[in-house]
């Protein structure tokens, strides 16, 4: 199980100063939406040089336009973009095709799927599916980690799974279950009051759980 470091709402600076406290215990960095939405390519490009020996996810949630955003994230670094499942099967073929262009990664983030979208997704075997409960729905609707436990679908099972959203140490037990490929951690590493400490937590939960993958 790879832990995938979720930076937002931070500068570049702050971001690439956490993720450095936090590398010896990460295996992928994201460049979160927000950073991209306020700095734009320019945050790909600064951190995948911080970091060039990890992988870069560039958390653009793409949903149109998918050749040009593609694109632009894979020249400035990223190693897998995200698109939103919910996107037309034109927009998710282009961005599938671009990822097999340039050899990089797709990361499809199945927000607001139905089982009936994901099952047709499956298709997509080289991509990696993101469970992802919604900030807003921590926020506002109360929601927790812990409404991942049944969410693996059969049509998943040979594929790369990664779950994102409110995760901290107290759901990882339940997360564990689900042998996700990838879990993202954010506020639980990036605003603890010791980084490097916090992610190392997280790192030996999931060597202690003996769920690495």
């Amino acid at each position: 199980m790879k832990i995938q470091l979720a930076l937002d709402r931070l500068t570049i600076q702050e971001a690439i100063n956490i993720a450095k406290k936090a590398e010896a215990s990460i295996d992928w960095i994201e460049v979160g939406t927000s950073l991209i939405k306020e700095f734009g390519m320019e945050s790909i490009y600064e951190i995948k040089n911080a970091f060039p020996h990890k992988y870069v996810v560039a958390d653009i949630k793409t949903i149109d336009n998918a050749k040009y955003e593609f694109g632009i994230c894979y020249q400035a670094g990223a190693d897998i973009a995200t698109v939103m499942g919910v996107s037309s099967q034109a927009t998710l073929h282009t961005c599938y095709d671009i990822t097999q262009k340039w050899d990089k990664m797709a990361m499809i983030d199945l927000l607001n799927t139905t089982q009936e979208t994901q099952q047709k997704l499956a298709i997509y075997n080289k991509a990696v599916f993101c469970h992802h409960l919604s900030k807003d729905e921590q926020e506002i609707g109360g929601k927790s980690s812990r409404s991942y436990t049944n969410l693996r679908a059969p049509f998943f099972d040979r594929a790369k799974v990664a779950v994102a959203g409110g995760v901290n140490l107290e759901t990882m037990s339940s997360l564990s279950l689900l042998t996700p490929d990838v879990v993202i951690i954010g506020s639980s590493i990036t605003k603890a009051k010791d980084i490097e400490k916090a992610a190392a937590a997280f790192k030996n939960k999931i060597e202690d759980k003996g769920v690495v993958k």
